[in-house]
């Protein structure tokens, strides 16, 4: 489905994203902002089965869930209508992109929580040359509080081993190596942040390291809407356990094109 042109970014930011894997864009959703939340407040008072909420003792709930956007209007008139597609295409220098999935994360004033380092490619069902996730805060966030991406870090040239919330690795077998130490040396890395306003958003690459403090200084809510999308080439991968999201149901084999009903083309380049 092609879209209607609509602030897309400058090549230079294209530019900063292959070079970075994570770039920052002013604005782009500001229209959608209020549809998103009130999609939030749907999908809070009726969580998928996919739902996982975390509340350690004395802390504010971290709530997430994923792969809502079919069920929520609000989140499928945001995937389908939006420049989401576009702004993807014209990032990624794709002919075509699709559609992976969507993930809401809700962290309340006070939540102890922190989103440790990590890269989103070991955990996804997919694979292929090009990736972005759009990070999307539906309420004011400071540096602080906000994502935290490690420039050039989907560059290096591996995976690290994906982990858990509670510490433990998500598969049985994997040799890939630990994800470093990063908070005990931030300054041998070049960590990107910034303050963000709804709307605004940040595109980084499903290999780039990255994370999120916690909440427990700020005195509000911290909503945020993430879309994944991939581009040209994209393929199912098989992990050889249950990643995040599950997709328990797909028939796929590793190495079959990323296609079907779950992942529909958003926009195809004209030229």
């Amino acid at each position: 489905m092609n879209q209607a042109v609509s602030m897309i970014p400058p090549t230079g930011q294209a530019a900063d994203f292959h070079e970075n894997g994570a770039v920052v864009l002013r604005g782009v959703f500001a229209p959608w902002v209020e549809a998103l939340r009130a999609g939030v407040d749907r999908l809070m008072a009726d969580p998928s089965p996919l739902e996982r909420s975390y509340q350690p003792d004395g802390s504010a709930p971290f709530f997430q869930d994923l792969c809502n956007w079919q069920r929520i209007p609000e989140f499928r008139d945001f995937v389908e209508h939006s420049p989401l597609g576009q702004i993807a295409c014209e990032l990624l220098g794709a002919h075509e992109v699709r559609f992976f999935h969507d993930h809401v994360l809700v962290k309340e004033p006070g939540t102890s929580l922190v989103t440790p380092w990590h890269q989103d490619r070991p955990y996804y069902c997919a694979r292929g040359p090009q990736t972005v996730s759009f990070w999307i805060p539906l309420d004011p966030v400071p540096a602080a509080s906000a994502l935290e991406c490690v420039a050039g870090s989907h560059r290096w040239g591996y995976d690290h081993r994906p982990m858990r919330f509670d510490g433990t690795p998500l598969y049985a077998v994997d040799d890939s190596p630990p994800m470093p130490d990063i908070d005990s040396a931030r300054g041998d890395y070049p960590i990107l942040s910034w303050d963000m306003e709804p709307g605004d958003a940040v595109a980084f690459d499903f290999g780039t390291v990255h994370g999120a403090a916690a909440t427990t200084g700020s005195v509000n809510r911290r909503r945020v809407f993430s879309a994944r999308l991939v581009g040209d080439d994209a393929v199912f991968a098989s992990r050889g356990g249950k990643g995040s999201p599950p997709f328990a149901h797909l028939a796929l084999k590793d190495g079959d094109p990323l296609a079907g009903p779950d992942f529909p083309v958003l926009y195809t380049d004209p030229a």
